[in-house]
C-alpha cells in the first residue's frame, strides 16, 4: 500500500494530496460528530462531513503541499535547527492564519451564514486551539519527515485536528 501511494504521490503529487486530505477532512468531521457529539448515524449531518470533505480536497490538499514546497526551497538557513524553527515560525504566523480565514469563510458561504460573523467568532479560538498542538508537529514534520509526505502527516494528525476544527465551525467551542 505504501509504494502504491508513494506512487501517485510521485506522479500526481496535488491530486493525490487532494484526495487524501478530502477522505481524511471528511473523517475527521464523521468522527467529531460521533465520537464527540455523539449524534448516531440517523442524526448525522452529512452535509457538515460534506463540507469538510470538499474543502480539504478542493482547498487543504493544493495549498498545503505548494506551501510545503515554497518552505523546503525559500526558508533555508545556515543551521539545519534554525532552518526547522524559521519554517514553523512561517507556517504558524502566515499560513495558519491565511487557513483557518480561508476555511472558516469558505464553510460559511457553504453553509450560507455571514463569513465576516464567522470568522470575529471564531478564529482567535480556532487560531488559539492550533498553537497548543500544531507547531511542535509542525517542528517535528519538517524535521524528520521527508517532503512528499508531509501534507500526509499533517492529514493523519488532523483527524484529531479536524474534530475540535469541525466543532468550533458549528459552533460547539
Amino acid at each position: 500500500m505504501l509504494r502504491w501511494y508513494q506512487s501517485k504521490l510521485a506522479k500526481q503529487p496535488i491530486l493525490t494530496a487532494s484526495i487524501t486530505s478530502a477522505v481524511l477532512f471528511g473523517s475527521g468531521d464523521v468522527l467529531a460528530q460521533q465520537l464527540v457529539d455523539r449524534r448516531g448515524i440517523e442524526k448525522h449531518d452529512v452535509g457538515r462531513t460534506g463540507r469538510m470533505a470538499l474543502y480539504g480536497g478542493a482547498v487543504f490538499g493544493p495549498a498545503a503541499t505548494k506551501w510545503f514546497g515554497f518552505l523546503q526551497r525559500h526558508v533555508v538557513l545556515k543551521n539545519p535547527k534554525a532552518t526547522i524553527v524559521a519554517r514553523v515560525a512561517v507556517d504558524q504566523g502566515l499560513f495558519t492564519p491565511l487557513h483557518l480565514t480561508c476555511f472558516l469563510s469558505s464553510m460559511a458561504v457553504m453553509e450560507g451564514t455571514d463569513p465576516v460573523e464567522k470568522w470575529r467568532t471564531s478564529f482567535l479560538p480556532s487560531y488559539k486551539a492550533n498553537l497548543t498542538i500544531w507547531p511542535t508537529v509542525q517542528g517535528f514534520n519538517f524535521a524528520l519527515v521527508p517532503l512528499e509526505y508531509r501534507v500526509l502527516v499533517v492529514n493523519v494528525i488532523s483527524l484529531g485536528w479536524n474534530c475540535i476544527l469541525s466543532m468550533i465551525n458549528s459552533g460547539d467551542k
